[in-house]
């Protein structure tokens, strides 16, 4: 029988792993798949044997205060390949981590498929020739990244973005108004602070206030928050019900949420590039912990940190930065989009490029082919 090891260390990573674990399964269905994820793999067949729920760090000195529990986690992983042996470990995302775990599998000669690779193209192409070493195949998910990576010596395939095919509305517009019970007459706003706790415990607070803003403009203005199935419930509702914002929750059908959206506030991530592809203009803000953003400064080589920018190569969307992150910055980008019916078309005009660049549908099956043609590979 096949083994397929899936490591996904967050979130989003989770959900593009189920994705992948579907495919699989569709495509084989006696494949035996395990790793590191959590709910929505696991409902999709993998035997999760850690759940990453608690490690959801992000930023430089975040990590360095976590080193030991990533420590204690590398060597558990390490020890579930020395025992099951995959055929193929297929890692998504969460560089840091899963760069150490490649290099691990590289060295008891499991082959490693990596899906939504380490950002080489903001890091610096070191990290692309350290990873064409590790890994067996990458399967790229942005054009520019396929031409990184192929030019650092890696085997590499373009598959399109994943979310092309799983960003899309369940119910139509009309259901969704009646869904949420949102007024169609009014103006929504969404706050998309992430979907890490420390992620949110460091935005919520600014969006909030930039939302108090929005309602001295418009008092009618409808507020939600979708809230990440990472994020326990009560560790954000005394921060929201403090705030005196009217906020509703939900916890599913985001992109249903996003059609009927007017404009949203988002950290600078994947929610991004969702929103993005719903055709909803979002308020892209990023700040982290002065020390953290100083180590990025130095390191990193990006023009744009939004998705949506760095797709088409200039600033569609705007981007708050760290002490730019203001009530009245965040606020005032907000009601331009809200306000003005010129900003907003042109703006979901851009957006439709972003699309265009992130190719066809069908990442994911393309995705799981790979997976399994490197394991066949590693049977012979």
């Amino acid at each position: 029988m096949t083994k397929v090891m899936i490591c996904a260390g967050e979130a989003s990573g989770d959900l593009h792993g189920a994705s992948v674990a579907s495919a699989l399964k569709s495509m084989k269905p006696e494949l035996e798949l395990f790793g590191m994820g959590g709910s929505n793999m696991r409902a999709s067949g993998v035997d999760i044997i850690y759940d990453f729920a608690d490690i959801g760090v992000m930023g430089f000195v975040e990590i360095l205060r976590n080193l030991p529990m990533f420590f204690r986690l590398r060597k558990f992983l390490s020890h579930i390949m020395d025992e099951q042996r995959p055929d193929v470990l297929v890692l998504i995302d969460y560089g840091g981590f899963h760069m150490a775990m490649a290099q691990a599998a590289k060295k008891k000669n499991i082959p490693v498929v990596y899906y939504i690779c380490p950002k080489a193209w903001v890091w610096g192409k070191w990290r692309a020739k350290a990873i064409a070493g590790w890994v067996t195949k990458i399967a790229a998910i942005f054009p520019f990244e396929a031409d990184i990576y192929r030019e650092a010596g890696a085997s590499v395939e373009f598959v399109g973005h994943p979310l092309v095919d799983i960003v899309r509305p369940s119910m139509d517009r009309n259901a969704a108004y009646r869904y949420f019970g949102a007024d169609p007459n009014r103006p929504l706003l969404l706050l998309l602070p992430g979907s890490r706790y420390q992620e949110v415990s460091s935005l919520l607070d600014l969006m909030l206030a930039a939302a108090r803003k929005v309602m001295e403009q418009l008092p009618d203005c409808q507020f939600y928050l979708p809230v990440a199935s990472t994020i326990p419930m009560d560790r954000i509702e005394s921060v929201v019900q403090a705030s005196g914002v009217p906020v509703k929750y939900t916890r599913n059908s985001t992109y249903d949420l996003m059609q009927i959206a007017d404009c949203a506030i988002a950290a600078s991530g994947t929610v991004t590039l969702e929103a993005a592809l719903m055709g909803l203009p979002s308020v892209i803000i990023y700040r982290v912990k002065t020390a953290t953003y100083w180590l990025i400064r130095a390191v990193a080589d990006v023009s744009h940190v939004g998705l949506p920018n760095i797709v088409v190569g200039r600033r569609i969307l705007p981007e708050l930065i760290q002490n730019d992150v203001t009530a009245e910055s965040v606020s005032r980008e907000a009601l331009r989009f809200m306000t003005d019916p010129a900003a907003k078309a042109q703006v979901k005009a851009d957006l439709q490029e972003v699309r265009i660049r992130l190719g066809e549908p069908g990442a994911v099956k393309r995705v799981a082919q790979i997976v399994l043609d490197v394991a066949a590979e590693a049977k012979e």
